[in-house]
């Protein structure tokens, strides 16, 4: 583990491999700004409800192994995966706190999977949940599976359609190896300023709750938030929140920036690896897309699009350096990008870029990424491959 002011300037995981000054690439996680995040929203949440951190595709990027246990300290009950593989690394890891897979699983070796390791799983529809009996009975599984009926109230993904959620509750009530632990669906335009559509499958969701309860049964547990419904809307909280991103300092939507304060939590840092001067007319990178309009003083950076830097960025991209911010030049390559350090002309080899994170009084941020390639900070986040190690910083 690295204070902060180490990570700022050491590139290094403890490693078996690797001794820190043989890094030339690297991801910080801060986690005193994780453990912030989860404070946040914890005060946004009454004592009842409960927080379900979202820790899939490795946390996001984040690691998900540090990230869960950080966030089971600072106020997380629960955790959330996407598949069976993600469960068991936790499992492995020694996290004992309920694990929800939110993905679909059907298989006998998923199924057996799930019993062993204590995993709970999520119900989409009668055909699985029928699966699921079947094969706990041939394995003689003793106690009942905790499972979470999904609803289907407007995202058209995962679920039995919410108009038919009290039947599908009322059969998998009767299935001697199944116990419902939660009721839950998911909102497609949480995100959005217009809350309509998000009303909309709020209230599809009670009217679905109202008839399983008009039956006799009563859900020991409901959740329909993700991290935009968690931030906009309290009524929407029910007995558990599911957040991703907000855990990890991005704001799903501009408009929900004054809601609740959020540090990011990852920074993408890289060292300068060659610094040298071009003339004018001289290109740079394949394809000549950028030609030096004046003499340039240039310097080549160990990362590229191998490590999870869109090469769409090329030429339309700026990173920190020394605390300014300074234009990428040329196509993005592989494992190198190069950048126009004119305005610095001492720079040396080895200094530390920032891609993503802050220096002095600049940040540049997964948003500014994203904005500039159309796409969502989401996206940015799980694109960072696993040869960058992953820095744990206070």
């Amino acid at each position: 583990m690295l204070s902060r002011e180490q990570g700022s300037g050491v590139a290094a995981q403890q490693c078996d491999t690797y001794a820190w000054f043989s890094q030339r690439a690297w991801v910080e996680i801060d986690l005193t700004a994780l453990s912030h995040n989860v404070q946040q929203l914890r005060r946004l949440l009454s004592p009842h409800t409960q927080l379900m951190a979202v820790v899939k595709a490795d946390a996001y990027g984040h690691g998900a192994v540090t990230v869960a246990q950080t966030v089971l300290q600072s106020g997380a009950s629960w955790l959330g995966v996407a598949t069976v593989p993600e469960g068991i690394q936790l499992r492995e890891a020694g996290i004992k706190a309920p694990i929800l897979i939110l993905g679909a699983t059907h298989t006998p070796e998923q199924i057996h999977a799930i019993a062993h390791w204590k995993l709970q799983p999520t119900m989409c529809s009668p055909k699985q949940a029928l699966i699921f009996s079947d094969t706990l009975e041939a394995m003689n599984h003793n106690s009942p599976l905790p499972v979470h009926i999904k609803l289907d109230t407007g995202m058209s993904r995962l679920g039995t359609d919410w108009q038919q959620g009290a039947e599908f509750v009322q059969l998998v009530q009767r299935l001697p190896h199944l116990q419902i632990a939660s009721i839950y669906s998911h909102l497609a335009t949480a995100d959005s300023p217009d809350p309509t559509v998000m009303n909309l499958q709020n209230q599809r969701f009670c009217q679905a709750i109202a008839q399983i309860k008009a039956l006799g049964i009563k859900p020991p547990c409901l959740h329909l938030a993700n991290s935009a419904a968690t931030l906009s809307n309290k009524a929407l909280h029910y007995d558990m929140v599911r957040v991703g991103l907000a855990i990890y300092g991005l704001y799903p939507a501009a408009h929900l920036r004054s809601s609740i304060d959020l540090q990011p939590v990852l920074q993408v840092k890289a060292r300068v690896t060659q610094v040298k001067t071009i003339a004018a007319g001289t290109g740079v990178s394949y394809g000549h897309q950028f030609v030096a309009p004046c003499e340039l003083r240039i310097a080549v950076v160990g990362i590229g699009y191998a490590d999870g830097v869109p090469r769409n960025l090329s030429n339309h991209m700026q990173v920190l350096v020394r605390g300014q911010k300074v234009a990428q030049i040329g196509a993005i390559t592989m494992d190198q990008l190069m950048l126009d350090v004119s305005s610095i002309p001492d720079l040396q080899e080895g200094e530390v870029v920032t891609l993503l994170g802050q220096q002095g009084q600049q940040q540049i941020s997964a948003d500014d990424w994203a904005n500039q390639l159309n796409t969502i900070s989401w996206e940015i986040l799980c694109g960072f491959k696993h040869r960058l190690p992953r820095v744990a910083v206070m």
